[in-house]
């Protein structure tokens, strides 16, 4: 029997579409950076530490606080509304970037969309997962991750457009303002959604959460699922009406999950892929290229992200999340070291482009095996009684860690040169083959109340453990 009717599946996209609005800002607020930054540090009159900060304040504290903030709300506000604040965060934080004077209206601007970045981080994941059928769960997921990617080729292309069409040393604030936009869709879009049953369940409002079940599930498999979630839901309640923190306390199983989770957001982080997100096009321009040529190579970045984001999400249909994550450090490690010995090459538009195509293969194996799994691994591995909580921890870690990375990339990359930079990249990934192989366990092809019992019964899930049906 198919796991949804036709209606369901148009519900199930129609749900996916609108709520990954906030992925692609997500992408786009972090990527546009990158290309503003080489008209906007004239403009400003940034120094080297101004152009970190204004990097880097998105991050941290704006996305690592927003994560935090994000968690929160989800539980107590629900995902749908949650998402609804992020989208007005998105809106105000656009259009202060986009009129912002001086350096310090820019900062604050930045802050304001990393609380929309870091909560939207948080939110969107949880809402879809908490929505899929299991055996969709593994794609719409990831949509979200593909949406981050668009975001990010979007932010490229219109960077390297506008540059092109309005010979304007402002043509930066166009860049930032075009955000807007999808911040406006995301906000009308979710006032027709509604929220996710496992929401619903907790907050003891049976009645929604069948009614969305309805709607996107086959009637055979609505009562039973009811029931799973409804068991689920009070059986957390029964357990301790406390704080997620003191679930923690109590509950060892719990706490080696969140720091998995945890690690899961280290890992993805220090493969660096977020150094070569926000400052391609500067490196590209100090190998040589001049500005608009380094913004048009950067799209090539973007299109690498998005083509093997949608790679990585068929192949999450047949193969494990830990043996995905296992190829993705491999070759991680094996192409930083490969750009790490290309910069050793004479100066010319030969390594220029040599180092272009050793980004792009670096890219590709970060977006299709590591992008694709670690968001679909923290939506699933927390259990109901602290997800949103533990998410918001979790993402406030990998927000935090990208922060570090992206502000002390241009003061590292100074001081050791490329070669040395990308060589502490490849023993840090190898480090992260090591975490995966021993600290993440298997998810695939079960419902998140299946794995929330084998978690509490036993250390992982059976490692590696394949199943029939795509998730």
């Amino acid at each position: 029997m198919p796991s949804t009717t036709k209606s369901g599946s148009r519900f199930l996209t129609k749900l996916t579409v609108i709520s990954t609005l906030g992925g692609l800002l997500f992408g786009y607020d972090t990527g546009v950076i990158s290309g503003a930054l080489l008209y906007m540090k004239d403009d400003l009159g940034l120094s080297a530490f101004g152009e970190a900060t204004v990097v880097s304040s998105l991050l941290f504290p704006g996305a690592a606080f927003g994560a935090l903030l994000g968690g929160r709300l989800s539980d107590v506000l629900g995902r749908k509304r949650t998402l609804l604040v992020c989208a007005m965060l998105f809106l105000v934080g656009a259009l202060g970037c986009a009129v912002a004077p001086n350096v310090e209206v820019m900062v604050a601007a930045r802050i304001i969309l990393g609380l929309g970045v870091g909560a939207a981080a948080v939110t969107c994941p949880l809402y879809l997962a908490e929505m899929a059928p299991a055996e969709r769960r593994g794609r719409m997921v990831t949509i979200n991750e593909l949406m981050i990617v668009t975001g990010q080729m979007l932010a490229f292309a219109i960077n390297a457009a506008l540059d092109a069409v309005i010979q304007d040393p402002h043509v930066w604030r166009y860049m930032l303002a075009v955000a807007t936009i999808p911040a406006i869709a995301l906000f009308v879009g979710m006032f027709a959604l509604p929220d996710s049953p496992r929401w619903y369940a907790a907050q003891e409002r049976l009645g929604d959460a069948r009614a969305v079940l309805v709607q996107s599930r086959p009637a055979s498999d609505v009562d039973r699922e009811l029931t799973e979630i409804a068991q689920n839901a009070e059986r957390e309640r029964n357990e301790d009406r406390g704080a997620a923190i003191r679930y923690l306390h109590y509950y060892p199983w719990m706490r080696r999950l969140l720091w998995t989770g945890i690690g899961l957001a280290v890992v993805q982080q220090a493969t660096g892929i977020n150094s070569v997100n926000y400052y391609a096009p500067t490196i590209l321009e100090e190998s040589g290229l001049g500005v608009s040529a380094s913004l048009v190579s950067t799209i090539a970045v973007g299109v690498t992200s998005v083509i093997m984001t949608i790679v990585g999400i068929v192949l999450l249909g047949f193969v494990s999340r830990r043996r995905m994550l296992t190829i993705g450090f491999v070759g991680v490690a094996t192409s930083q070291a490969a750009l790490a010995l290309v910069f050793l090459l004479p100066q010319s538009d030969f390594r220029s482009y040599v180092i272009l195509a050793a980004m792009m293969v670096f890219v590709a194996f970060v977006q299709c095996f590591i992008g694709t799994c670690v968001w679909l691994l923290l939506s699933e591995i927390f259990p109901l009684a602290i997800r949103g909580f533990a998410m918001g921890i979790a993402v406030f870690v990998l927000w935090s860690t990208n922060a570090a990375i992206s502000f002390l990339f241009p003061v590292v990359n100074s001081a050791l040169g490329s070669t040395g930079t990308f060589g502490i990249f490849v023993i840090i990934n190898i480090a992260s083959i090591v975490f995966v192989r021993k600290y993440v366990p298997e998810t695939k092809g079960r419902t998140l109340e299946e794995l929330e019992d084998q978690f509490r019964d036993s250390e992982f899930v059976p490692a590696d453990h394949e199943h029939t049906t795509s998730a």
